[in-house]
């Protein structure tokens, strides 16, 4: 049957998965760090997913397409939340490992709940045998505000300054972030997806308006955060400027991702 539908321009998609996320009835999927349509069927031409993407990579079309199958749809919402259960059970038996069992198909890859075994011990608790630490660590971050949302395009802290750009949840995952990383650095956070804006023109400014002499991008694995790296990239690009460059990913548990 010929009806409205929606399409993904994949070239213009920033895989920042709001759209995934916004789609109530798991339609679209991220694949390979893009949204596509997988279930067409699912798909009921409304575009609650239209108003998420920041990019405009989603439009509507008029072509053959399977007619909208509500009870598919349902049925694949009692499965999803089925499977869900199923992993929080297995989680909280297998605290050590990964869900067990799969992932529900529909949905952002990003909110997929985890849960990660820490040694408190090895990690530092006080304990008989283990002395406290010499003193409690220093905060390495340089300036105020450090929001993207929040942070003047020219200020005196950027004179000079190698620019930390860097995802809201990469702080919380990675133990080291303030000496590996902010040490040295302006920092500026921000999450596209949380945000859902497009920071491309705000980070432009800011490297092009100031002295910035380099720039680390640390961003989590999750499929949203290619939001944060592809705004980056692009200022840089538009910036004008030939400036050192570098990108790292920090996996939910806490490591950072090698190539």
């Amino acid at each position: 049957m010929i009806r409205q539908i929606i399409e993904i321009d994949e070239e213009k998609c920033n895989g920042c998965g709001l759209c995934a996320n916004a789609c109530h009835e798991g339609a679209i999927d991220m694949v390979d760090g893009k949204a596509k349509l997988m279930r067409e069927h699912f798909c009921d031409g409304f575009g609650d997913c239209l108003p998420s993407c920041p990019t405009g990579a989603i439009t509507f079309v008029e072509r053959e397409a399977p007619a909208y199958d509500n009870e598919a749809v349902l049925a694949a919402k009692a499965e999803a939340d089925k499977e869900e259960k199923e992993q929080m059970v297995n989680e909280a038996g297998h605290m050590n490992k990964e869900q067990a069992g799969h992932a529900p198909q529909a949905g952002c890859p990003g909110a997929r709940m985890m849960q990660f075994a820490r040694d408190e011990k090895a990690a530092g608790e006080k304990t008989e045998a283990a002395p406290a630490a010499a003193a409690p660590a220093v905060s390495q971050l340089r300036q105020w505000p450090c929001q993207i949302k929040l942070v003047p395009t020219e200020a005196p802290f950027y004179d000079g300054a190698k620019l930390l750009i860097a995802a809201d949840c990469t702080a919380y995952a990675y133990a080291s972030m303030h000496d590996t990383f902010m040490k040295g650095k302006v920092t500026i956070i921000g999450c596209p997806k949380l945000d859902a804006v497009d920071y491309t023109e705000k980070l432009t400014e800011i490297i092009k308006n100031n002295d910035i002499q380099g720039v680390t991008i640390v961003r989590m694995e999750v499929p949203c955060c290619g939001g944060l790296q592809w705004a980056a990239e692009n200022a840089l690009r538009n910036s004008g400027k030939f400036l050192p460059w570098q990108v790292v990913t920090i996996t939910r548990d806490g490591r950072i991702l090698e190539d």
